[in-house]
């Protein structure tokens, strides 16, 4: 069966967030099991860098230009590619387009032509797999960038009856609801889309064209990357008004939520070689070696043992960073101490700032990215807060698992798919949940984990039970590929 994957990121390459994990991860175990997968993504300036900086073999696709008209205008990209385990990757390239600071903006917004570049993106990868004699079975898309794939063979003339396409069908993937990609109308005529789409059964969307509305109603299954999203997703509270869409296709059986995983080739404290000292279930010592390795980095004085709570996160309203902000006296109340890696909004960023100032022996803001800090603060904390509004799926807490840190989440979404209450379920618990979206029920799930972290016995069964617990990407791509041969009418 032969599989085209079509994303905006990808890890190694370029990556904003978890989709990028996802797409560095799913097509490796889809071709495991046999499958032809490749893999189509924009040759941005990071990635570019990153293909140089890890030493990736990249070939240029001679004599392989495709040609995409967007607003009556031919415009053309060339097509490089290479080889990550075993799944082939092209790069689409077109510099006016990619050859840029950033993915998808700058810090003080999008780019205002991402409709264009995305769309260049989802019709470039159409051109691809037939400049490359690569006949899709499945076209696996994701996200609003990638929408104008199913929109364009369902409604484009150009694709819909090009027989190349007759037999491909076509997943579309949400791993996100709150970005949809909105646009004027206009954005029908720029990419030769019948007038008629422009209605509230078609993209239509409150006086503006929705890309993800498009890829939603025109794709042959709608997956999301959690059993709990899909259900979310269908109401009100977590659908931002595509709930009654989203409904409409689950009774047609067409929507399905899939938990994602974690690599564990990559993600694994006892393989793991940036970490001060490697661990596993069976030998803790090298997590107490970390903890004290990254409390001193931190410059955290005390010589109490005091629970070392860990949040890597992007600094915005849905991952409840605001709860933190708001309860950060009575956090620190708790006699813990707290590490915050991440950036975002640039008021979070000043405030946390602040706050160290004011806490600054045993809280700590550091404000960017790293993965390195990032993976000290998994395998040197006690526990991980995720107090998100939503989550789709989310990995963190798949991460602090593996490295035996124990998730204090907010119940919703893929973090209430993996997450069981410890003090509802002490036999299957691997964690801390708390309801509401409240900071005082936040600062009860806390005490919870602190009342057991006190019992130092129960703590470490509690921590090894964590780090037992598997999420791989097995048992997912698995489930995909049934979704694959029941769409090719193979199963």
């Amino acid at each position: 069966m032969n599989v085209l994957i079509v994303a905006s990121e990808m890890e190694p390459f370029a990556k904003t967030g978890g989709l990028a994990d996802v797409i560095g991860v799913l097509p490796k175990r889809l071709s495991n099991l046999g499958l032809d997968v490749r893999v189509v993504i924009p040759l941005y300036r990071e990635a570019e860098r990153n293909l140089k900086r890890l030493g990736f073999k990249v070939q240029t696709i001679r004599n392989k230009e495709i040609i995409v008209p967007i607003d009556w205008i031919a415009h053309k990209g060339k097509i490089k590619e290479t080889k990550i385990d075993g799944v082939t990757v092209y790069f689409l390239i077109n510099e006016e387009f990619y050859d840029r600071d950033y993915i998808y903006g700058t810090p003080t917004g999008d780019y205002s032509d991402n409709d264009i570049r995305f769309g260049f993106l989802s019709l470039g990868a159409l051109e691809i797999a037939k400049a490359v004699n690569f006949q899709p079975d499945i076209i696996h898309c994701n996200d609003w960038q990638t929408a104008l794939v199913p929109i364009s063979l369902k409604w484009k003339k150009h694709y819909h009856d090009d027989p190349y396409f007759a037999n491909t069908k076509v997943v579309y993937t949400i791993h996100n609801i709150a970005y949809q990609g909105l646009y004027e109308q206009n954005l029908i005529e720029k990419f030769g889309l019948p007038s008629h789409l422009y209605n509230m059964h078609g993209l239509e969307f409150y006086g503006e064209v929705n890309l993800m509305k498009g890829g939603i109603i025109s794709s042959d299954l709608v997956t999301t990357v959690s059993s709990r999203y899909a259900e979310e997703i269908k109401t009100p509270e977590y659908g931002y008004w595509l709930d009654g869409v989203l409904r409409s296709i689950s009774n047609q059986n067409k929507l399905v939520g899939i938990m994602n995983g974690l690599d564990y080739d990559v993600w694994d404290p006892e393989k793991d070689n940036t970490i001060c000292m490697k661990y596993g279930p069976e030998n803790l010592d090298g997590k107490i070696m970390n903890k004290m390795k990254l409390r001193k980095h931190l410059g955290f004085k005390s010589k109490e043992n005091k629970p070392l709570i860990g949040i890597v996160s992007r600094l915005a309203d849905q991952k409840g960073i605001d709860l933190v902000v708001d309860f950060l006296d009575q956090i620190l109340d708790l006699d813990v101490e707290l590490v915050i890696l991440g950036t975002g909004d640039k008021n979070y960023e000043n405030i946390l700032t602040d706050d160290m100032n004011q806490y600054g022996n045993r809280f700590s803001a550091i404000i960017g990215y790293n993965d390195k800090k990032a993976r000290d603060i998994y395998a040197g904390c006690d526990m991980f807060l995720m107090p998100s509004r939503f989550e789709p799926c989310g990995l963190g807490q798949l991460m602090a698992l593996k490295y035996g840190t124990i998730p204090i989440v907010r119940g919703t979404g893929g973090l209430l798919d993996s997450i069981v209450d410890y003090k509802r379920n002490a036999e299957l618990g691997n964690g801390f949940v708390f309801h509401e979206f409240d900071g005082k029920e936040m600062i009860r799930a806390i005490e919870n984990a602190i009342s057991v972290y006190n019992n130092h016995s129960e703590w470490i069964q509690l921590v090894k039970k964590a780090m037992t617990e598997n999420f791989s990407w097995k048992k997912a791509s698995e489930i995909y590929h049934t979704h694959y041969k029941r769409l090719q009418g193979l199963s």
